[in-house]
Order: structure tokens, then sequence, then C-alpha cells
């Protein structure tokens, strides 16, 4: 089997403990089809999956480590891989609708072109952490849900929706016309601790090497950066991404909008 059909067959799985728990508790227990176990490990933690696949009817098989490594293309399993049907994507009306059960402002993350599946699961795990009510990403040149972004969110992929969407400039657009404020991310800009992150908004982050796309950065409200001093001039697309929704979240708590 060559790597990009592992790629392709691991994108129907869940790897490892901590995420494994997180879908079982979660929604997310109704997209899995079997619960695969190392056999010969005894691991206290494994009996406690176990005990809740067989406890949600989930059917539970043994097999040998080398079957492990062959779904999880050959990732940290810990001995742990849920078969499930792929992710589902939502529409932009139910980020809308998620905000507004809250009673929040909507508080959207955009993110243009990110391409490596740790920095999607890493910016999931904040977004979940601070309250983002969904996510946008493109169809193209872009990573979507798979095991990988699954694992390294850490369980967050089962609480922030994502909007697949085929022109992310149409919708900044309707993002706008539906009074959602744009703020995108450049070297020159609001200092991002100055920045009013309060009412609608939706935070755009750019691809890891080239920055938001220029059609898209003229759809901007407000260009917001992150002062550097040091040497390198740039930073981890998910590290950005933390700041700025901690500061947002700041800013959200202060003005009663975010508990």
């Amino acid at each position: 089997m060559g790597k990009n059909n592992q790629h392709s067959q691991a994108a129907d799985f869940v790897i490892g403990r901590h995420a494994a728990q997180e879908t079982l508790q979660t929604e997310g227990a109704k997209r899995i089809n079997k619960l695969f176990l190392q056999a010969g490990l005894k691991a206290g933690a494994l009996e406690s999956l176990q005990k809740k696949a067989k406890a949600q009817k989930i059917p539970v098989q043994r097999v040998p480590k080398t079957k492990l490594d062959l779904m999880s293309d050959h990732g940290n399993h810990q001995g742990v891989v849920l078969a499930i049907t792929p992710y589902a994507y939502v529409d932009l009306d139910t980020l809308f609708s998620r905000a507004a059960a809250k009673k929040q402002p909507p508080f959207f993350l955009m993110l243009d072109e990110i391409e490596d599946p740790h920095n999607l699961g890493s910016i999931m795990r904040t977004a979940d952490a601070v309250g983002v009510h969904g996510i946008i990403i493109p169809k193209r040149r872009s990573v979507g849900l798979t095991s990988t972004v699954a694992k390294t969110s850490t369980g967050a992929i089962e609480h922030v929706p994502v909007v697949r969407v085929t022109n992310l400039v149409a919708t900044a657009k309707e993002l706008k016309q539906r009074g959602v404020w744009l703020f995108g991310t450049d070297m020159a800009g609001t200092d991002y601790r100055d920045w009013n992150a309060q009412g609608a908004i939706t935070i755009v982050i750019g691809n890891e090497g080239k920055g938001i796309s220029p059609l898209l950065k003229k759809e901007m409200d407000e260009i917001v950066t992150l002062p550097m001093i040091g040497h390198v001039q740039s930073l981890n697309a998910s590290v950005a991404t933390g700041l700025l929704l901690y500061q947002a979240l700041t800013v959200k708590q202060k003005n009663g909008e975010l508990p």
C-alpha cells in the first residue's frame, strides 16, 4: 500500500487514548464503528475505554500492535484506535445559530490555507478553550479534519464545528453583510494589545508561509500585528492564533460577552 493510501485510510481513525476517550463520551460516539485495542496491554486506561465502548454497544477488538501501526500510519497510537465515519462539516448558519443559542456575539476563526495538520489541531484546541463558535477553512490547499488533526486537538474536534467553503473571499463578504467584523494579521497594523475585539468578529489567520492572500486581505476591516523585537520576524501559525484568541477573550470577558 502506498503512503498516500495509508493517509486517506488513516483519515477514518481516531488515534490515541485521550482522543478516543473524548470521542467516546461526546456526540462523536455516534460515528464510531469499532474500538481496536492492542493485544497484550492491560493498562487501566484501556479497560476504561473498553467498558465505555461496550456500554454503548460499540464492538471491541483486540489486535496486534502491527495492525494498529498500519491504521495510524505509524503514529503514537498508545494501543488505541477508533474506526469512525469521517468528521462532518457544518454550514455557516450553524455557526451563527451556535452563537445565538449561547446569547453571545459571533466569535469565529477563518484559516486561509493552513496546511499543517498539527497546526490545525492545536488551533482547534485553543479555539475550544476560549469559546470560539466555529472555524472556517477553504476546500482547496488546506488541511481538513484528519486523524492527525483529531489527535492533536485532544478532543477539541468534537466541540468546535468546522465550515469548509469553496471561496474564502465570498464568505468574508457574506460575514461582513451579516454584521461580522474581520480582523487579519500582518507585520504592520494595530498592536494586538490595543485591539478592540468587542462584538461580532472573525479572526483571519494566513498560511504558514505566505500569510493571508491579497484578495482576502482586502476584505479585512482592520489588520492586527504581534510586535516582535527579536531576530525572528514570524510566529508559528498556532502560536500566533493562540495569542490573538486570548487577547480577544480578555476583551470579551471585560465587556461581558463571554463568561
